[in-house]
């Protein structure tokens, strides 16, 4: 298994720890499990960077690394949707943009054809990691209420705008008459 697999299955393990961390009972709790996820998340990054400069892409990368994405993100939120800080509403966007985009490369690939990810697509992710990041901050200056709906509102509108992304550009995918 080489580096970037290695830092993929890595994230895959660091979201029991996560929980863990997010569920026990002690001070800067949210601290302990913020810092486990910003170690995944940076390895999100890390692994695609360490696998396309060295040419170590692999098919269980290509599988694995937006699988663990996903698990990581999904994770976090669902945790904040339990305390009541993430809507649910938010949480059926994330998860049927995640579906729907999944659903279309499956088509996309039956048909000989990949659907690399889009820029809207890494921003995105990118977003989405800086607001759980910062959701998880109880000292800002701003009050908590206004820092989730702005967080959410973030997450809601680039998942939205990818997912839909995703589908213009690759409309041609889709055939309706089959």
């Amino acid at each position: 298994m080489n580096l970037p697999n290695k830092l993929t299955m890595m994230r895959v393990i660091l979201i029991p720890v996560y929980l863990v961390l997010w569920h026990l009972d002690f001070a800067y709790n949210n601290y302990a499990a913020l810092a486990v996820f910003i170690v995944a998340s940076l390895t999100d990054f890390l692994d695609g960077y360490i696998a396309r400069k060295n040419n170590l892409v692999t098919d269980f990368g290509k599988f694995m690394d937006p699988l663990a994405d996903k698990m990581l993100v999904l994770t976090a939120m669902t945790c904040f949707c339990a305390m009541g800080r993430f809507p649910d509403w938010a949480l059926v966007i994330v998860m049927a943009r995640e579906f729907a985009v999944s659903g279309l490369r499956l088509v996309a690939v039956d048909n000989g054809r990949v659907i690399a990810a889009g820029w809207s697509g890494k921003v995105k992710t990118f977003s989405t990691m800086v607001c759980l990041c910062l959701m998880h901050l109880t000292i800002l200056p701003i009050p908590i209420e206004v820092l989730d709906w702005t967080c959410v509102i973030v997450i809601a509108v680039t998942t939205l705008y990818s997912g839909v992304e995703y589908f213009v550009k690759n409309r041609d995918v889709l055939n309706w008459n089959k």
